[in-house]
């Protein structure tokens, strides 16, 4: 049996509405340290959302149900305080921030977000070691945030600021999204790497990131709740099958 402080997140019956409109309507989830989840399912599902509420974006609204970080309820707590007690989301679209240089706000998180976050040459051996990782040339540091970036650029950059913040839960929202076969393979060995001692949520649409960063549970989800639960096989039959099934048997 698992011993409590292992868990990392834990997700009770939780509804949610978007101005009214309910998005989730009874989802339940529990992940502990070590864990691989990943979520799959149809556009407008409630994917998305459920990594935006748990992150804590003011625009969703928990109407009920509870969600818990690593046993601490997390509805008091503000985006900045979440990040800071360890967790971590990706964007399926992340936004260019024009004149801010990417070493300068790699330095800028790591600071806000570690209680003793390293200093001078000791960041900048902490940060060549995850650039190297990722196959990430040095001269990507005075370029600045994904203004002109491709797909793959954005998503690397996401995958070395994870590596640096070390997060206790990754909320990964369709980091597979635009990339070639290359990029993929790089962008999975960093979430394996700061999977094996975190707990990790990836939303994608595809089998294929999933054939390098093995889930422990796939989960499919249809109409804003968890249908079906089963091993990395599910997440096979998902793309071979498609989702009416389940409409069927849920």
């Amino acid at each position: 049996m698992r011993i409590v402080a292992d868990e990392i997140l834990r997700v009770e019956n939780l509804h949610v509405s978007v101005e009214g409109t309910p998005i989730i309507k009874g989802l339940s989830l529990t992940i502990h340290r070590g864990e691989i989840h990943a979520i799959m399912g149809r556009n407008g599902a409630g994917k998305s959302t459920l990594a935006n509420v748990v992150m804590g974006h003011p625009a969703y609204e928990i109407t009920s149900g509870n969600i818990f970080f690593k046993g601490e309820p997390l509805e008091d707590l503000e985006v900045f305080q979440r990040a800071r007690a360890g967790m971590f989301l990706s964007f399926q679209y992340p936004a260019a921030i024009p004149g801010v240089q990417v070493g300068t706000f790699l330095k800028k998180s790591v600071a806000s977000v570690r209680d003793d976050p390293p200093k001078g040459r000791a960041f900048r051996k902490e940060l060549t070691a995850a650039m190297e990782k990722l196959s990430m040339d040095k001269s990507f540091l005075s370029r600045y945030v994904n203004d002109g970036f491709s797909g793959g650029e954005k998503k690397r950059l996401e995958i070395l600021q994870m590596l640096l913040l070390q997060p206790h839960l990754a909320l990964l929202d369709e980091t597979d999204s635009g990339l070639d076969i290359d990029a993929l393979r790089i962008v999975a060995q960093g979430i394996n790497e700061v999977a094996a001692d975190s707990a990790c949520l990836i939303i994608t649409h595809y089998q294929r990131l999933l054939d390098l960063v093995k889930p422990h549970y796939v989960h499919a989800m249809i109409d804003g709740t968890i249908v079906r639960t089963g091993g990395p096989e599910l997440a096979l039959e998902l793309e071979d099958r498609g989702y009416d099934w389940l409409e069927v048997t849920a």
